[in-house]
């Protein structure tokens, strides 16, 4: 019985033996990875073998996303939508293997190829059409030690995330002023923010870095180790490699400040900006006054003052008496608010998405001239516009020019004009228009921020790094001589 049991088993099993055999040889194999074009650093047009490009998947961890793939339009797509680029891979990073792995391609085919962090970069160069996209954005976290005041950050980390856990700890550093900017971006560039008064630059509060560089190794950079690569990294952009860490100092302070808005009508902006010159140049390190003359759509312009005191708040409230009271204000919403909720303040002005041109530079002082040029502009031009004098000064100019790459330490504002619109057919116009309006402004400035380059300044790398270029140079030739990361405020290495 037993025999007979184990016979009809095996004779089972037996039969199923061909319809499985014919299974496996009717199943559709894995098909291959198909050739893809791609751009070289050079300009000209190639083919990258499947083969290639399945191998540089299978060492991804984050995978590789390639036109036609779920999830490829939403990851090739970055903050400016003025930038409509379709890469031809985009290396979905989780790590820094992922990122060595990445720059080997990039190198071993000499495709052009874009870092992304935040994806903020307001020049599109956080994309690119037919290169590789390095995507850094799966690479987020921070960890803060509150015994020795630091946070280790990843790379693609958000500014938000950065101050709402710092915050926890009754600490912070400076973080730019919008939150959902790539701190690893906001830094390489300089790094102002609403506490750079007080605390200085993020890159001034930069002490180390993880580095992937052109030759694809991972590299440390600190005050003692790679020194130099730090020096550059401090203001320099994405020159030298793709950052995959960033570690910070951090300082104490009351999660709690005392800031929000003052507006005023336009016709009250001489009087309130021209109070706004000599009571900015006096100011304490503690308040940041950024002052914006605006047409908003659908709206009468206006004046505004982006406040934010972060010490004691009886001081500041008495600290802010004058400014409160000049004109009649529209809008007084001083007072205590978390400091993560003020640097989400202005998030709305700014959205994820939305088409702009921005033009910036750097100046000295707000004379006259320069409001009445100010106010002039946003009065006549017809569509909605924005001109902002940002509070420059106080820790940021008490750093020698030369003791980072970012040169621009006596400056006490940055003015920048930027539009925003959402019709791709108005992109020509508008950016036209802001180019020609910036003719009455540049005037007024000098140097460049290279968080925010425009294409056609480009060219100028010796105004963007003054007397430091020299020493980018040195630097360019020693981390990438082959200008690998060139998708930046480029720095050629000869």
């Amino acid at each position: 019985m037993q025999r007979r049991s184990f016979v009809q088993a095996s004779l089972g099993a037996l039969a199923l033996l061909p319809a499985r055999t014919l299974l496996a040889k009717t199943s559709a194999a894995p098909s291959p990875t198909p050739d893809l074009a791609a751009r070289t650093l050079a300009g000209s047009e190639i083919v990258l073998p499947g083969s290639d490009v399945a191998e540089l998947a299978a060492r991804v961890r984050g995978g590789v996303l390639t036109p036609g793939v779920e999830g490829y339009e939403a990851a090739r797509k970055v903050w400016n939508g003025a930038f409509d680029k379709r890469p031809a891979l985009i290396a979905r990073c989780t790590g820094a293997a992922d990122v060595m792995a990445s720059v080997d391609f990039a190198r071993a085919h000499g495709l052009i190829t874009a870092v992304r962090a935040g994806g903020h970069s307001s020049s599109g160069k956080s994309t690119c059409n037919g290169g590789l996209m390095i995507d850094l954005t799966p690479m987020q976290g921070v960890t803060v030690d509150p015994r020795t005041r630091t946070a280790r950050v990843a790379s693609g980390t958000l500014l938000g995330q950065l101050d709402h856990e710092t915050a926890a700890f009754g600490l912070v550093t400076t973080a730019g002023t919008v939150s959902d900017t790539g701190a690893a971006g906001l830094t390489l560039g300089g790094g102002l923010g609403r506490l750079a008064r007080r605390y200085g630059l993020a890159c001034d509060n930069l002490y180390a870095a993880d580095v992937v560089t052109a030759d694809g190794k991972l590299v440390r950079a600190t005050e003692k180790e790679n020194a130099d690569l730090l020096w550059g990294l401090r203001g320099g952009g994405g020159n030298f490699g793709v950052v995959t860490s960033l570690e910070y100092r951090l300082h104490p302070m009351n999660p709690i400040v005392y800031g929000g808005v003052l507006q005023w009508p336009i016709a009250q902006g001489r009087e309130v900006m021209r109070f706004h010159a000599d009571f900015s140049r006096s100011a304490p390190d503690s308040l940041n006054v950024d002052i914006v003359a605006f047409r908003a759509p659908d709206a009468e312009p206006a004046v505004l003052a982006d406040v934010c005191w972060c010490a004691d708040h009886a001081q500041g409230e008495a600290a802010l008496r004058p400014l409160r009271a000049q004109g009649s204000p529209t809008v007084d919403a001083l007072g205590p608010v978390p400091y993560v909720k003020l640097q989400q303040s202005t998030d709305g002005f700014f959205p994820y998405g939305i088409l702009r041109y921005i033009k910036s530079g750097f100046t000295r002082e707000i004379s006259p001239q320069l409001i009445d040029t100010m106010l002039d502009i946003v009065n006549r031009t017809p569509f909605p516009v924005s001109i902002i004098l940002a509070h420059g000064g106080g820790a940021v100019g008490r750093v020698a020019a030369n003791a980072t790459a970012f040169p621009n330490r006596d400056s006490r504002y940055w003015l920048i004009a930027i539009a925003n619109w959402r019709d791709p057919a108005q992109t020509a116009a508008r950016v036209a228009a802001v180019r020609t309006l910036w003719q009455e402004l540049e005037p007024f400035t000098y140097g460049y921020y290279v968080n925010a380059i425009t294409e056609d300044e480009e060219s100028k790398e010796r105004e963007l790094y003054g007397n430091n270029y020299a020493r980018m140079v040195t630097l360019k030739r020693k981390y990438d001589p082959n200008n690998l990361f060139r998708l930046n405020a480029n720095v050629k290495p000869g």
